[in-house]
């Protein structure tokens, strides 16, 4: 017998894997000490399959942790020292089959034989011929109880099994509910019937499945996107073509046009144009030097060149987004825990209900207890509420999925559900509405009389500040002072002072580089400087100021221009009804030159991260607030803000971990595509909610009354969870998904 492809979520406990928080230790390594046992299980492919398998390995001694990846049909056991066969044997009894999964496999294993069609074919002409037979009295009635007899063996037996393996895992799954109900149909004598609802039933799971896989596909062919197999130079300065798990990093690789890598790394040598639109779903190519980063899945629309392999195969910039959206869909999005808590509820309260019909209805309303009892099983396959519980989950996931095509990496279904409640976003200035690369437009001492010497010796000095900094605007006077031939002077003692700047030695004497907030401790700003400096302020520089312990002795003007889609991007957000704001630590008056090119509605300068935090606290008392930052400065307001966007990820760990959405290109106008898409994600999760508690509620007062057939309750449960499922697809849709950048 085949396993299940898949199956009807039906009453699944809340126990879904949550990937770790921030900062969190990786679920790899849960316990110091404790093993990993990855295994692949066909049969797993939703919260009811879960459940049991929870219940048969949780009480087992050793057994630490359990992650599931249900997209993948992958269970990883965390123990200590229990032996592997033990553990399939526990799985083994709940019906399933496990396979030790190897994570270095690029490309997804087949599915497991389903049921050949030709059995489903046979066993609806059985089932229609007892139908006939019955309704017809075309012949004696031992022959309608014959075929249908007949059908059921063709294909009602895994169905028993697995409602067995339920009730007495105590589980009232949908597979539980059927065996039931056409046991009950059976021993009532309702043979044609009771064959009708178990070929409906398995022929609307396969249905079913063929639907959900979908789902699953669409982020399993991101798994496509890398090649298997890798043309690398050998010691012989031949090229041989390597499975790409077998590539070690720094090889030399060589990529022909037309060809995709198989790995991340820097061009060696070349100039290719890369299409890098699986991971940033721009489509134009992007011009690549030698090195230049490049990324597994990047198709070459160039001339042949060679790359340096920077990561392995299982740790690429695609293989963490794959990772990423494959944990993503383990968070239970609000919707689904409230739907997961009411399937706890409705469920056993529907299966009482069905008994209290059975012994109450003939005596209240005087029919006959086959009458009481038939209405009591079409109240049992009512009872699973797997159009509800499916909904939620399918639409989720076909939502990151589509998010993931166009370069939108979000960390949880909770994260693109709750997207549409944000009324603000919080923009930090560089890197996120300007270009992030600001270059030095203008220096002069502020002592006129110093000679070229001196002049030279405060470059310097500037410049080896510059350099112990790791914020934007000091490594641009580092690159100016680099390519006017500038060197350093080497200092000591250095201190950063995030939201000022750096502070240093060298030699005896104490120098600092940095801003106003700054210069007041070493400092005071006079009248005459103050409007120096607010000259180069009102055209929206940023100052640098160097000094000693005792005064300030250079100045140096730094732009950032904005980007050019930014204003685009705030324009988009503002008809969306959504306020901004721009966080940053610059001057005042520059912050407020940009804001006003960019079209922001309000902007604070001179913060600190600790006042960024507290103005993003302040925010989230008045609505859902949401930040936009490099995913590694301003993690204290990225992280307390509902949702934290970190803008051009692409190849970057940290953005990609900080993160709730990570947008993969440099492209504001992402953060409009991903609120459309969350929009459109809770748009259809609550028609999807309503067309299962409406086609329930109609059926059940059909039931009540007498007028429901058990082969019309069937259409009803599994007719709903086709049409939610198909419905939820619909984000996989390419007019349905965010649109390419525009730039």
């Amino acid at each position: 017998m085949a396993e299940r492809s898949c199956c009807s979520s039906c009453n699944p406990a809340d126990t879904a894997t949550v990937p770790p928080k921030r900062g969190a230790p990786s679920p790899d390594a849960p316990y110091p000490d404790a093993q990993s046992l990855r295994l692949r299980i066909e049969a797993m492919c939703c919260p009811t399959e879960e459940g049991l398998l929870r219940r048969a390995l949780e009480d087992m001694p050793g057994i630490e942790r359990l992650d599931f990846d249900l997209i993948g049909r992958k269970l990883t056991v965390h123990h200590r020292d229990v032996g592997e066969e033990a553990i399939r044997r526990r799985i083994a009894a709940t019906g399933m089959t496990a396979e030790r999964d190897d994570p270095t496999q690029r490309t997804a294993p087949a599915a497991s034989d389903e049921e050949p069609w030709w059995k489903i074919g046979a066993a609806a002409a059985l089932a229609l011929a007892a139908e006939a037979s019955h309704w017809l009295s075309l012949a004696e009635p031992w022959l309608a109880a014959a075929l249908a007899l007949a059908a059921i063996a063709l294909v009602g037996l895994p169905t028993w099994k697995k409602g067995f393996i339920a009730l007495r895992h105590r589980t009232l799954n949908i597979n539980a509910l059927m065996s039931v109900a056409v046991t009950g149909a059976l021993l009532i004598g309702q043979w044609a019937e009771a064959a009708m609802v178990l070929v409906l039933f398995t022929l609307a799971e396969r249905i079913e499945a063929r639907s959900l896989g979908r789902a699953r596909n669409a982020i399993r062919e991101l798994l496509d996107l890398a090649p298997e197999r890798a043309s690398v130079q050998q010691p012989d300065g031949s090229f041989r073509a390597l499975p790409a798990a077998e590539v070690a990093i720094d090889s030399l690789v060589r990529v022909r046009p037309g060809e995709r890598l198989a790995l991340d790394g820097n061009v060696a040598e070349g100039h290719p144009a890369l299409d890098e639109s699986p991971i940033t779903g721009e489509s134009l190519p992007v011009d690549k030097t030698p090195g230049d980063a490049v990324f597994a899945g990047s198709v070459n629309q160039g001339s042949e060149f060679l790359y340096r392999t920077s990561r392995a195969a299982s740790d690429t910039t695609l293989a963490r987004i794959i990772y990423t959206v494959e944990q993503a869909q383990a968070s239970r999005a609000p919707t689904q825990r409230f739907i997961d808590r009411f399937a706890a509820v409705y469920t056993p309260a529907v299966f009482g209900i069905a008994l209290l019909v059975a012994i109450t209805w003939p005596w209240l309303f005087g029919i006959g207890w086959f009458e009481g009892t038939y209405r009591a099983l079409v109240l049992l396959v009512i009872a699973c509420p797997c159009a509800l519980v499916i909904s939620t989950p399918v639409t989720i996931v076909s939502g990151l999925a589509a998010a993931a095509r166009s370069g939108i990496l979000i960390k949880g279904g909770n994260v693109l559900e709750q997207g549409y409640r944000l009324t603000t976003l919080a923009f930090d200035k560089t890197g996120t509405l300007t270009r992030g690369r600001p270059s030095q437009r203008a220096w002069h001492p502020l002592d006129p009389k110093l000679d070229e010497p001196a002049r030279a010796r405060l470059r310097a000095l500037a410049a080896g500040l510059a350099g112990r900094s790791s914020h934007p605007v000091s490594a641009a006077l580092a690159r100016a002072a680099e390519a006017d031939g500038v060197t350093p002077e080497e200092v000591s003692d250095v201190e950063e002072l995030p939201g000022r700047g750096v502070i240093a030695r060298l030699g005896r004497h104490k120098f600092w580089l940095g801003n106003r907030r700054l210069m007041q401790q070493f400092a005071t700003l006079d009248e005459t400087f103050a409007a120096h400096l607010a000259e180069h302020e009102e055209r929206g520089e940023t100052l640098v100021i160097l000094g000693d312990e005792t005064r300030p002795l250079a100045l140096f003007a730094v732009g950032d221009p904005l980007r050019e889609e930014s204003r685009e991007a705030i324009e988009a957000l503002h008809r969306l009804g959504v306020t901004t704001l721009m966080l940053s630590g610059d001057n005042p008056t520059s912050v407020a030159a940009v804001a006003a090119q960019a079209g922001i509605d309000e902007a604070h300068g001179s913060l600190l991260p600790e006042d960024k935090l507290a103005m993003i606290e302040a925010r989230t008392k008045q609505g859902p607030v949401g930040m936009v930052g490099d995913g590694i400065n301003d993690a204290p307001a990225l992280a307390r803000a509902d949702i934290g966007f970190a803008m051009g990820a692409l190849g970057s760990d940290a953005a990609i971990e900080t993160a709730d959405v990570a947008l993969m290109d440099d492209d504001p106008r992402r953060l409009a595509d991903f609120l459309r898409l969350s929009r459109r994600t809770r748009s259809l999760l609550m028609q999807n909610i309503a067309i299962a508690l409406g086609l329930k509620a109609v059926f059940m007062a059909l039931a009540f009354s007498g007028h429901a057939t058990l082969w019309m309750a069937v259409f009803a449960d599994m007719g709903a969870s086709l049409i939610v499922v198909a419905n939820g697809l619909r984000l996989l849709r390419r007019d349905e998904q965010p649109a390419p950048s525009r730039a």
